[in-house]
């Protein structure tokens, strides 16, 4: 089964979505957050080596990226192997962005009240040391990334949430049923339980006609 507009706007940045963020279930694809994953995860590595993995305010970032990478890798392999994969309805989504969310504020806020004694303003440092500079120019660049995840794990939660709750307002109740890659807002064909034939109106009632003939 063919992924459907909104699986095609989950796994690849569109230029439509930032135009009608309603459309789709999610303003950020999972393409973005894993790039800029992929961005923290390289940013605190480098801390990490200048500083021998010591201290824990830069430690933090690296495991979370790790860990995230790891998820977001196996939740969008899994969208795309498989038709039905549980990992992508919406609800087993707004809890994973929910608890990666919790992690990162709060280990950001963490990180961020120890990284406070470094300097923002990194020229200050004389140039007789540039591992120093670059280094610090390089912490700079996590204190913004680390938030940026943040932000956008939180609004991509958010966005998740209101479509799934929005849709399922409007009697799509079909919406928590499958994944959102392959969701389409128009009602599936259901079947019936005796001879598999498809349900619809047209059936129902040329049935129940035949049934209301022989009774007489």
């Amino acid at each position: 089964m063919a992924f459907s507009s909104v699986g095609r706007t989950k796994v690849a940045a569109h230029r439509e979505y930032f135009f009608n963020p309603r459309k789709y279930p999610t303003n950020i694809s999972a393409v973005f957050l894993l790039l800029i994953n992929i961005i923290v995860l390289a940013l605190s590595t480098r801390v990490n080596q200048f500083q021998e993995y010591f201290f824990v305010a830069d430690r933090f970032p690296f495991i979370l990226s790790i860990i995230t990478f790891v998820v977001l890798g196996l939740m969008t392999v899994v969208d795309f192997t498989t038709t039905n994969s549980y990992t992508g309805r919406p609800q087993f989504e707004i809890g994973i962005f929910s608890v990666l969310a919790i992690f990162w504020l709060a280990f950001n806020a963490f990180s961020t009240s120890r990284w406070n004694s470094v300097p923002l303003n990194c020229s200050v440092i004389p140039s007789d040391y540039p591992d120093t500079i670059q280094w610090c120019q390089e912490l700079a660049a996590l204190r913004v990334f680390v938030w940026i995840e943040w932000l956008t794990i939180f609004f991509t939660m958010v966005a998740t949430l209101r479509f799934a709750v929005t849709q399922n307002s409007r009697g799509n109740k079909h919406v928590f049923q499958g994944p959102l890659s392959r969701y389409e807002s128009a009602r599936p064909t259901f079947t019936t339980n005796v001879g598999n034939y498809a349900f619809s109106n047209e059936y129902y009632e040329k049935n129940g006609n035949n049934n209301n003939n022989n009774s007489y």
